[in-house]
This record gives C-alpha cells, structure tokens and sequence, in this order.
C-alpha cells in the first residue's frame, strides 16, 4: 500500500446551506417536520426562500462539513460533490477550498443549479432542513476518480448520496476503489428518514463489507433495525460492521465493535445555538482520531469536542482552530 496523499476523502452532497433562526408557526406554515430533512423541488425551495428572514449563508452538505472539520484539525482533506457553474456554485467552490480542502470535482454546465437546504432554527437549537438537490444529484462514476480514491486512508460516505442513482454507482464505485488499494470506507447513515428509505441496501453494504465504518445518531441505530430499544439495536450493530459509532447528544456517543462498547462522554457547552453539523463534525473528529492512531476513546473525544465547538453558534462549521483547540483540551493532535 502506497502512501497516501489525503488523510480522509469525503464524497456527498455539494449543497449550499442558507441557514435561519425562526418559530415553531413557520414549521407549522409550510407543513415541515421539526427536526427532519426533507426533499424539496425548486418551486418549493423558492416559496420557503420568500417566506425567510435574513439568512446565514455558506458552502455545506454533510459530508463537506465533515470534510473541513477534518481540514481544521490539521489533517489532509479532499472532497468530491457536484456543483453547477453558477454564480452559488463558484461561491460553494471558493469557500470549500479555502477551508483548506482539495476540491477537484468539474462543475456542471448544464442541468440543474446548485443545490441549496434551507435550514430553519428554532430557539431551541434544533434545525430542520428543506434541500434541494440540484446538481449535487448529477454526481456520476465518472466524477470518481480512482486516484484521489486510492491515494486516501479513509474514505469518507453520505447517506443521502443513496437517493440518486447516478450518485448511488459512484459511491459503490469509491468503496471498491478504496479497498482494493487498502483503505477503509466509512459511511454515515445521515438522517433518520433516510435510513427508513434505504434500511435494507444500507445493511447489505454493512453486512457484505462495502463499508468499514458506520456512524448513526439514536434516531437512525433505531430506525436501522426497528427497534426502541437503544442495547438491542447496538447489540446487532457490532454484529453487522467492524466499527460502528453512535452519537447520543449530551450523553455523547459509543463505539462498537466485535471486541466491546467505548462510551466517551460529550464535551462540556455553555449553551446550544444550533445542532446543525453536529453529527458532521462529530464524524469530523472521529475520523481524524483514526487516522492518527489515536485509539478509539480518543476518537471519540476530538469527535466530542468537534461537535461542542459547532453547536454553539449558527451554522455548520467550526469557527475557530479545531486543532487549537484539541491542543488546548490535551489531545495528541
């Protein structure tokens, strides 16, 4: 195995986040699900729009913001996401490698625009997201190239890349690429509603090996195997993949494998703003604990800590050095 160019390579959703505190009644007006994400056409995404107050606006999708997380904890990081070649599709361009991540993938010249998500916050911290794919859907096999691939330690997978077909071949073609070169694959199962989606394909990919590594919340350990019960669900995991990760919200998150459970508690918040990127940023230091050999616990601690910094303002990514600050929490970065 050759040495490799890029720590952790992600691939999912090019989407451009337009992010927005508001109420419950707006929820309520456009017939949203608190807390869920939702599939929107372009008509949709242009009645939500109207109908929002003054936004936050940045580069997104789940699999970026774990990418630039990786990025500020120090390590190399690339990302492979569909944009048009549009005036949100040059800002999402500009904004992702300026993070500090590779960003290689050619825009679209025709078809849809670049994907946006709307994402509504509540006061109490949760959000609830309205995407429009886009061009983020028009990611093809042939946007996958087999070099980057093999050339990262882990590669990196977003559960919502299952939606589209197109998107859904290039994802199995990643994960083939990775581990004849022999890397690992990790994927995040994403949201709750997605795994309802695409219970069975997602343990198929566990169960066959196409993926290494899968990170859940509780909402989608319970969906995956139908069950309300948190140590059943778990006990099946750590039957179904070699590393599975599941994050519990102020309870933190554990990790399973054939061999145990690791329960690593959450980091210390003055306050929730925004659980937006959460997850992606939990993933974000998990991964970089990997790649460093950090040992699972430890993972699991950069991954807690990841996940602090970002909840405590709006928006997805981290606002300071997440490096620094492992270093000055006492983490071997």
């Amino acid at each position: 195995m050759t040495d490799a160019k890029h720590d952790v390579l992600g691939i999912g959703n090019a989407i451009f986040d337009v992010l927005v505190k508001t109420d419950e009644a707006f929820l309520g007006r456009h017939g949203m699900t608190k807390g869920g994400m939702a599939l929107i056409d372009e008509a949709r995404a242009a009645a939500i729009y109207s109908d929002m107050g003054p936004a936050t606006e940045m580069s997104g999708g789940s699999a970026a913001n774990t990418i630039v997380g990786v990025a500020s904890l120090g390590a190399r990081a690339a990302y492979v996401g569909k944009v048009k070649d549009d005036q949100i599709g040059g800002l999402y361009t500009h904004d992702i490698r300026a993070a500090g991540v590779a960003f290689d993938t050619r825009p679209a010249s025709d078809g849809p625009a670049t994907g946006c998500s709307y994402i509504l916050v509540t006061g109490d911290g949760e959000r609830t997201m309205n995407t429009y794919l886009g061009a983020a859907q028009e990611l093809t096999p042939a946007d996958i190239d087999p070099v980057a691939i093999a050339a990262s330690r882990i590669v990196y997978l977003e559960g919502y890349l299952w939606d589209p077909k197109s998107a859904k071949e290039a994802f199995v073609k990643a994960a083939t690429i990775a581990h004849q070169a022999g890397r690992q694959v990790a994927l995040t199962l994403s949201d709750s509603f997605c795994v309802d989606r695409y219970r069975d394909e997602f343990l198929e990919l566990m169960r066959k090996g196409t993926v290494d590594l899968v990170f859940a919340n509780e909402a989608e350990l319970r969906s995956l195997y139908e069950t309300s019960d948190f140590d059943t669900a778990l006990k099946q995991l750590r039957i179904d993949t070699r590393l599975g990760v599941v994050t519990r919200s102020e309870k933190g998150c554990v990790v399973a494998s054939p061999e145990g459970v690791i329960a690593v508690p959450a980091a210390p918040i003055d306050k929730i703003v925004d659980t937006t990127g959460a997850g992606d940023l939990f993933a974000a230091g998990f991964l970089f604990g990997l790649v460093r050999g950090a040992g699972y616990e430890n993972a699991g601690r950069f991954g807690a800590l990841a996940a602090a910094e970002v909840i405590q303002h709006i928006g997805a990514r981290p606002l300071v050095s997440l490096k620094e600050l492992a270093q000055q929490n006492g983490l071997p970065v």
